[in-house]
């Protein structure tokens, strides 16, 4: 998205979550509402350090790779094994101290959400990134990130889709060699990769199957 209406930040690859913070303490939410504070035990710790009575702040769960890089392989170990290397990325504010601020503009939101975080904890806020459009999508796609998130300054929240909110996503295409398919069921089939010619895994992938290919299937 093009012009001064829009602002853009780098896109995680993690956990959307939202920690609430009420007179019952802090509890750490998934995207499908699923109550993941046991999990995220680090992170509800560092959420009672912030100086607000009660909120609900939106963001997204993160482990960062030797190259400083959301990894979400890493991500879904570092759960259950290193919950000390758990970063909450904080995008946006929707209540706080009693007031609901979703009808306020997401600027003036973000606004208010950066001054309660502070830079030495595991809640971090998500820095707007300066500049034109095309040249910000070509940093994240030089730096290796999984894309941009655009939003509109003036934007209202409002839950589930919506066009206030686009995601332009970066890919890099390679060749790989095929060691097998893990399936699961009710999930779509992982394909497990390797380097070609030394089978060593890679990682794995969705297997998308496009409608000509169902067919001859």
């Amino acid at each position: 998205p093009q012009g001064d209406d829009w602002m853009h930040e780098a896109k995680f690859d993690g956990y959307r979550s939202q920690i609430i913070i009420d007179a019952d303490g802090v509890r750490i939410f998934t995207r499908r509402g699923l109550d993941w504070t046991s999990k995220y035990r680090d992170l509800a710790e560092a959420a009672k350090g912030l100086n607000v009575r009660n909120a609900i702040i939106d963001g997204e769960v993160v482990v960062l790779n030797e190259a400083g890089l959301s990894d979400f392989a890493a991500l879904r170990k570092a759960i259950t094994r290193r919950q000390h290397d758990l970063y909450f990325v904080a995008f946006d504010l929707l209540h706080l101290n009693g007031h609901d601020l979703r009808d306020m503009t997401l600027e003036d939101r973000r606004e208010i959400l950066a001054g309660l975080i502070g830079s030495d904890s595991r809640i971090q806020f998500s820095e707007t990134m300066p500049g034109e459009a095309n040249a910000i999508y070509h940093l994240i796609d030089a730096a290796g990130l999984e894309g941009m998130v655009s939003k509109r300054r003036d934007s209202k929240y409002r839950s589930g889709p919506t066009t206030n909110w686009l995601k332009t996503k970066s890919f890099t295409e390679s060749e790989f060699e095929l060691l097998g398919v893990e399936r699961e069921r009710g999930k779509p089939a992982f394909a497990l990769m390797a380097e070609p010619g030394t089978r060593k895994y890679v990682g794995s992938a969705f297997v998308s199957v496009n409608r000509e290919m169902r067919e001859r299937l």
